[in-house]
């Protein structure tokens, strides 16, 4: 289906230059960089294009901020733990406009970015909790010995965004970063730059010292890459693609060997076995695949479905995937909104293509689903072997792969048959069975009779090429403070 209605509220950009000491500035190149609303295809902006001249000059300012004498080292936790907690309440009190702006820019509907940034502001109060509770041990030792560890800020963090959360990535990113006490450089994706520069705003309205938050717009190639390999940033956070994360990581490596955590791309599997409520597993599995128009790092899109359920279950699917409503994320009745930008959505029907051509049956979809923008019909592939394309390779958009299985056994290795490890799932009423495979899975978060079920105090990231390191909860914090360990000798 899809939603004809073309209104949008209008929305005034209020913040368009780089973010650096509590000050806009504009860019050392004097160039700028169209902004592009993906629902239509037409440019919303201009906005300050950020090159190493402009990270070199936030990191000055993030320097003199993580100065041992500055303003911000000199807060007592609860100090800090006080100004992360006003932020997250400017987040919920702008959330209308917010939400707007988010919407205007990434294209999910509205309702879809108000739960971002009510998540976004939780995220940030929760790691304000952490401020006071960030503690070392003591360590027995000798008899004359005192032996006990401090965990310190790194330092200047770099971190670098992706499109498809722009609100919360920036809040995963942040809130464990300020928590410990270190100070930021962070490069939005510039798809979607402008959630973060009116987040700059309420940062400086909430009291943060100058330099301690440094919002750089600005491309991958100049303005990540300046992130990435400068010799003054202490550590640097991505999420995004595996090809772009293993640039970060040797830009890392060759210049100071900086600490990286990685968050990085996935082909999760959804095993729906045999005994599992089909009418459940049917809407789990739509809602694993086609939340957020399938731009999602977990997307379960991989659909693995035992053969003596699997005729229903593709039926059911195809019926629901009819039901969801494409179009304008502004109306109230959209449940799916555009691709980000015209090379994605071109990406898309590529691969919705070659499954095509290499012989997977398209039971619904497959095509554009309306005259402006970069909007794409939920699509359901079955007969899907995993050697196809489609079943290979991330594919960032709506199209749902469905493959069949008989062997318990021989799904699980076909479930870890990939280079990814981000996220799995299993929908079963056997526990014994569920937990088995919880235990088998090769991925960083696996869920049993549910999909992508994330909270703030649960770790989230990935095995294998899906990335290193964690986000959220208590494990998160570990990226983002240095172990000191200190011996004193009684005399």
């Amino acid at each position: 289906m899809s939603s004809t209605d073309s209104s949008a509220p209008g929305v005034e950009i209020k913040y368009t230059q780089i973010f650096i000491n509590n000050e806009w500035h504009k860019a050392a190149n004097g160039k700028t960089f169209p902004v592009i609303n993906p629902s239509t295809g037409e440019e919303i902006c201009q906005v300050e294009e950020g090159t190493r001249a402009d990270v070199d000059k936030a990191v000055l300012a993030a320097r003199k901020a993580f100065d041992i004498d500055s303003p911000w080292r000199k807060f007592e936790p609860v100090a800090r733990g006080n100004l992360m907690r006003k932020f997250a309440g400017l987040l919920r009190r702008d959330i209308d406009y917010l939400a707007n702006l988010e919407t205007l820019n990434n294209g999910k509907p509205v309702e879809d970015s108000k739960g971002d940034i009510y998540a976004s502001a939780d995220c940030i109060e929760y790691y304000a909790g952490w401020v006071d509770k960030i503690v070392g041990e003591t360590i027995p030792g000798a008899h004359d010995q005192l032996i006990f560890t401090r965990h310190e800020p790194i330092g200047v963090c770099g971190q670098i965004i992706p499109w498809n959360y722009p609100i919360m990535m920036m809040a995963w990113k942040l809130g464990p970063a300020l928590a410990c006490g270190n100070v930021i450089i962070l490069k939005p994706a510039e798809q979607t730059p402008l959630s973060a520069l009116y987040c700059a705003a309420l940062i400086k309205e909430a009291g943060f010292p100058p330099g301690v938050v440094n919002i750089v717009p600005g491309d991958g190639p100049e303005c990540g890459n300046a992130v990435s390999s400068h010799q003054d940033i202490d550590k640097v956070a991505f999420t995004g693609s595996v090809e772009v994360g293993k640039k970060v990581q040797e830009a890392a490596a060759k210049s100071n060997l900086k600490r990286v955590s990685l968050e990085l791309g996935g082909k999760s599997p959804l095993i729906i076995c045999e005994d599992a409520d089909i009418d459940y597993a049917v809407s789990v599995a739509h809602r694993a695949i086609f939340t957020n128009a399938a731009q999602n790092c977990t997307a379960g899109s991989r659909t693995f479905v035992h053969a003596k359920i699997y005729d229903e279950f593709i039926a059911r699917s195809v019926e629901l995937a009819k039901t969801r409503v494409v179009g304008n994320p502004f109306d109230d009745m959209t449940t799916q909104g555009p691709q980000i930008n015209d090379s994605q959505f071109k990406k898309i029907l590529s691969y919705i293509e070659s499954g095509k051509q290499e012989g997977a049956k398209l039971e619904c979809g497959g095509e554009k689903a309306c005259e402006k923008g970069y909007f794409i019909k939920p699509t359901i592939f079955s007969g899907v072997k995993d050697d196809m394309k489609i079943a290979r390779e991330e594919i960032f958009g709506p199209v749902m792969s469905v493959l069949k299985f008989d062997s318990y056994d021989d799904v699980l290795k076909r479930a870890n048959g990939t280079s990814f490890g981000l996220g799995a799932g299993v929908i079963t009423k056997d526990l014994t069975r569920g937990l088995t495979f919880a235990k088998q899975l090769q991925a960083g978060s696996v869920w049993v009779n549910d999909y992508d079920a994330v909270c703030n105090q649960a770790p989230f990231g990935g095995f294998k090429q899906s990335g290193h390191g964690r986000e959220l909860g208590r494990y998160g914090l570990e990226a983002y403070y240095e172990v000191k360990t200190v011996v004193v000798k009684l005399i």
